[in-house]
Order: structure tokens, then C-alpha cells, then sequence
């Protein structure tokens, strides 16, 4: 990955965060925290990591708020960073702390159940 690219990552994790907080004002997006972003090479694309604080219906319902706001959260975006070209933003639900703490789990009964 190069430093330019990574750069860019890091400005819109910033961004994206700041536009979720401060600038989207749905009540049904709930606590809504994003986790990573990652362009493709050639910049056209950025994959948009969140995590929802809650059960997974109020989870589902963040997912298709933000992507109806996904026009405004990259024009937003657009106004900010002086780039050539926004990347088109695609909003997936990171899962790896849900398994992350259930593979813990699962090693605190492993542990347990051995003694």
C-alpha cells in the first residue's frame, strides 16, 4: 500500500467519522462508529468499515440509513478533501469485534471445562 494511499485512508476515516457525528442528523442512525477505511489501488472505490452500538435490528437499520446518505456523506466529503476524484463510498458492517469476543468465549469454556 502506498504512503499516498494511506494517507488518504486515514483523512477519510477522520471525515467520515466527523460527518457521521456531527453532520447527519437521522435519530435512527443511533451510536454509530467507524472502524476502518480502505481504498482500492486505483482510488475509485473506499470500503467504509462501521460498527452499530446495539442489537442487530437497530444494526440493520443503520446499514440503510447510511446508505441513503451516501450521496450527502460524499459530496460532504468532497467539499473538505481537495482530491481529483471522491471514491465512491461502500458501507459494510465490521463483525470482527462480535467475533472476536466469541472466540474468547469460547477459549474461557475451553479453559474452564479442562480444569
Amino acid at each position: 500500500m502506498s504512503v499516498k494511499q494511506e494517507r488518504l485512508d486515514m483523512i477519510l476515516h477522520r471525515e467520515i467519522s466527523n460527518i457521521l457525528q456531527f453532520d447527519l442528523k437521522d435519530p435512527k442512525l443511533g451510536f454509530v462508529t467507524v472502524t476502518d477505511v480502505q481504498c482500492t489501488k486505483d482510488l475509485s472505490v473506499a470500503k467504509v468499515y462501521v460498527t452499530f452500538l446495539g442489537k442487530q435490528e437497530r444494526n440493520d437499520a443503520g446499514m440503510r440509513i447510511l446508505q441513503k446518505s451516501k450521496g450527502y456523506i460524499r459530496s460532504t466529503l468532497a467539499k473538505r478533501i481537495k482530491i481529483r476524484k471522491m471514491p465512491d463510498l461502500i458501507f459494510i458492517q465490521d463483525t470482527s469485534l462480535e467475533k472476536g469476543n466469541k472466540i474468547e468465549s469460547i477459549l474461557k469454556n475451553m479453559n474452564g471445562k479442562g480444569e
